[in-house]
């Protein structure tokens, strides 16, 4: 992808252009192979996903908890970073998708008085993360959190274990994130949106991705 970016906007022509390999040739660059970019802005991109995976998760959430089904929203990160930043837990995340969606949740939720309503928590309350585990010898290593505090030991059995209190409407967390350890084993009936912050792999890591949410919801009473 070549973008629109003005430090890009002079002589630019394509010298070459190839099916298989797939390349193009650009004056003033080069080659540049499938899947690169020149000018892009990845994290804008991102962020963006992020406000229309929330816009739509408040939209299914107005039609749906009147039928008694709560709504979840799952997301993929490119790595743990992006969520924790400094921090070691949900509470003390400060990662660049944690600051996005805690910003673009309250934008979008103001839009509306129902929606207002329905989801008044504060979002940190709304999300939770939940990474894999590192195991270097005999010791053990948290990727998202040090693994010692209750609010550790809460987001591990709420996401890994325990559906049907995640499933609960008292149950504030509706936006799940990880980076690949839900990706096989664990899947959710009631996820209706799945957002993918990274690069996907190949055809079967893709099917494996939308399969954590590719199933019939169910109500309260089920």
């Amino acid at each position: 992808t070549v973008t629109d970016n003005p430090a890009y906007d002079n002589n630019w022509r394509i010298l070459e252009l190839s099916i298989d390999p797939a390349y193009v040739e650009i004056t003033n660059h080069g080659i540049l192979q499938q899947g690169e970019e020149i000018g892009g802005n990845t994290q804008s991109i991102y962020r963006e996903m992020i406000r229309e995976t929330i816009r739509e998760h408040l939209r299914k959430e107005q039609m749906l908890r009147p039928k008694g089904i709560k709504v979840l929203s799952l997301f993929f990160v490119d790595k743990v970073a992006s969520f924790l930043g400094d921090g070691t837990n949900n509470e003390d995340a400060d990662g660049d998708f944690v600051q996005w969606f805690d910003e673009l949740f309250r934008e979008e939720r103001a839009k509306s008085s129902a929606w207002q309503e329905l989801l008044p928590h504060d979002p940190i309350e709304l999300r939770r993360a939940y990474f894999s585990q590192l195991k270097r010898g005999k010791t053990t290593t948290f990727t998202d959190t040090s693994g010692s505090t209750k609010a550790d030991d809460d987001s591990y059995d709420l996401i890994m274990r325990d559906k049907e209190r995640l499933l609960d409407q008292a149950t504030p967390v509706r936006f799940i994130f990880s980076h690949s350890a839900l990706r096989e084993g664990w899947d959710n009936p009631n996820v209706f949106q799945i957002c993918t912050l990274r690069e996907m792999g190949a055809e079967v890591e893709r099917r494996q991705t939308i399969g954590r949410g590719l199933r019939l919801p169910v109500t309260k009473t089920e």
